[in-house]
């Protein structure tokens, strides 16, 4: 592993501890830097700022890998993107609840449009909404991925029963409407 995979790593892993640890707003590049050992210097060479740590931790850890056109359809691909954030959900769940200019939603939903787009093109109806319906899917998936991640459905689920869920209230609603 080349020095500079090595600092993006401990940065990485520092900014997961303190996480788990604290409320993203009150964790400081300092503070990051302190944990890992890194100077400010080192971590600014890297990273513009720890918004941009975060979402860089995702791109290595899922989007980096990730190549849409190796997936079948929309429900493996989402099985992944499920599976990944349950192995990490305490950190997921926190990056979630970042808000303002850079947040981490901002970058996940950024990521995501245009995996959505490659496998809704052809599902959704024939005219020029699509940014609607697209913006509309992601962010009720959004909605429901924080709610799972922070445990507030009464039942208890893994990454495999929250996908049967998700499966199952979707084909529903949509047999429902057709």
């Amino acid at each position: 592993m080349s020095d500079s995979n090595a600092t993006k790593n401990a940065l990485a892993a520092s900014m997961k501890k303190l996480m788990r640890q604290r409320p993203f707003e009150k964790i400081s590049v300092s503070d990051i830097c302190n944990d890992c050992g890194i100077n400010r210097k080192s971590f600014y060479y890297h990273f513009r700022d720890k918004y941009d740590l975060v979402n860089w931790i995702f791109y290595v850890g899922f989007v980096g890998g990730m190549d849409v056109v190796n997936y079948e359809n929309v429900w493996d691909l989402l099985s992944d993107i499920l599976h990944y954030f349950y192995s990490e959900r305490e950190f997921y769940y926190a990056a979630l609840q970042i808000e303002g200019q850079n947040s981490f939603r901002d970058y996940l939903v950024e990521t995501m449009t245009p995996v959505a787009e490659f496998f809704l093109r052809n599902t959704l109806p024939d005219n020029q909404d699509d940014d609607f319906y697209i913006t509309f899917i992601l962010d009720a998936l959004l909605a429901s991925l924080i709610r799972w991640l922070s445990g507030e459905y009464r039942q208890s689920m893994d990454a495999d029963a929250y996908i049967l869920k998700l499966r199952d209230v979707i084909l529903k609603m949509a047999s429902s409407v057709a």
